[in-house]
């Protein structure tokens, strides 16, 4: 598939994966994509998940045909891209592998493979006849051997990860050639679970790329971008900044009922207070990455859970240990939870928040067993304390 001149897509879908690095939901698929630019020197940027090897190879036939491959660029080492390697080292024996330093000891590890390599750093450029690239180091987006390749010639950025989303490209791969609208939330899903901790070198990336003329994004998930790259790199900025809208999530365990009576009253609460962005989670019931999403975008986080065996319940333990692990700034936090005879939640949760580092807001609510008149004015006034915190930032 022609993206532009000599530059083609010859990526792959995966519409079987279940499950993202065994981990994130995959409702719409994922595609691996990958780039051959077929000028005096051929160049192939990144390879496929070995499991499509026998597709990708067709691809990579139906346009050089017989001709050898000189070099393959690898920008992103995870085997999801880096699978292939082997066996296109096998295919094309003669192949120059491009990378960093950093890239070479995880060939070398991953798979073993030797042979010629060319080692690139900051501003080297590599001369295809046509098509010069220039390479651009981006370490922890969100791999420490990450770097990007710039088509000097076309202006296209073969981005690797970054600028890319989850969702299989259905027919087309360059946005302007198909509805983008499916690709939106599922790449703030894919930010938030896969980049999401790395916000300081994302802006580091955006800001050292922001300086070349780039016409196309070719990232290694996802759409090619074009002419809504902006909106691409806009969604990407705001992210990495940890910037959010208005609202909150309440997010909530419960076995009985009685905690989810809880995170009702505050929902209904902070609705009465003014705050029309609520979303209401049951974190055994919603898988975790469509939570860590909305917390991305949303400025007010509330929690709360049962005691479970004198501890958190465990998928609220969960959800805290994936959230702490994304580093989230900026964020204010309430909390709550119940107990039957002996309480432990509201104390670990509210300890958790050492490692999460956020603004503690109203006092958190701790109810025995069941609903009272007591607690449902805690509850309020919890939710309260939020709508008051939101709303001063207006």
């Amino acid at each position: 598939m022609e993206l532009k001149g000599n530059v083609h897509y010859v990526g792959v879908n995966d519409r079987q994966k279940y499950l993202f690095e065994n981990l994130w939901p995959l409702p719409n698929g994922v595609s691996y994509n990958s780039y051959l630019i077929a000028d005096d020197k051929i160049a192939l940027i990144e390879t496929v998940d070995v499991r499509y090897f026998e597709v990708y190879i067709k691809k990579i036939k139906n346009v050089i045909g017989e001709k050898p491959i000189d070099y393959l660029i690898i920008d992103h080492m995870e085997p999801d891209h880096s699978g292939s390697i082997g066996l296109i080292k096998k295919y094309y024996p003669d192949i120059t592998l491009v990378g960093n330093v950093k890239t070479f000891t995880m060939v070398e590890g991953y798979y073993g493979v030797q042979g010629n390599q060319l080692v690139v750093k900051e501003g080297d450029i590599l001369d295809l006849g046509h098509h010069k690239l220039q390479f651009a180091m981006i370490p922890m987006v969100h791999w420490p051997e990450t770097m990007v390749t710039f088509d000097m010639t076309e202006g296209i950025i073969f981005t690797g990860d970054a600028l890319g989303a989850f969702g299989a490209l259905n027919g087309g791969v360059i946005d302007t050639q198909i509805n983008t609208d499916g690709y939106w939330s599922e790449m703030e899903r894919y930010y938030s679970n896969i980049v999401g901790k790395y916000g300081i070198p994302v802006q580091k990336a955006l800001a050292k790329l922001s300086c070349l003329p780039i016409k196309m994004a070719c990232p290694t998930h996802g759409p090619v971008w074009t002419e809504q790259l902006p909106k691409v790199i806009g969604i990407y900025d705001r992210m990495s900044k940890y910037e959010a809208q208005e609202g909150v999530v309440i997010v909530y365990g419960t076995m009985y009922g009685n905690t989810e009576m809880m995170a009702e009253i505050i929902a209904e609460e902070l609705n009465r207070q003014g705050i029309k962005n609520i979303i209401v989670e049951n974190v055994s019931r919603k898988h975790h990455s469509y939570i860590i999403q909305e917390v991305f975008n949303y400025k007010g986080l509330i929690l709360g859970c049962p005691t479970y065996n004198t501890d958190i319940y465990p998928e609220m333990e969960a959800l805290l240990g994936e959230l702490a692990s994304r580093d989230i700034k900026n964020r204010y936090f309430g909390w709550f939870g119940s107990f039957s005879w002996a309480g432990n939640a509201v104390k670990k949760i509210g300890a958790y928040n050492e490692k999460l580092k956020y603004e503690q807001v109203g006092t958190p609510v701790e109810m025995r067993q069941a609903m009272k008149p007591v607690t449902e004015k805690e509850c309020r006034a919890l939710a309260k304390a939020m709508a008051d915190r939101l709303k001063a930032d207006r």
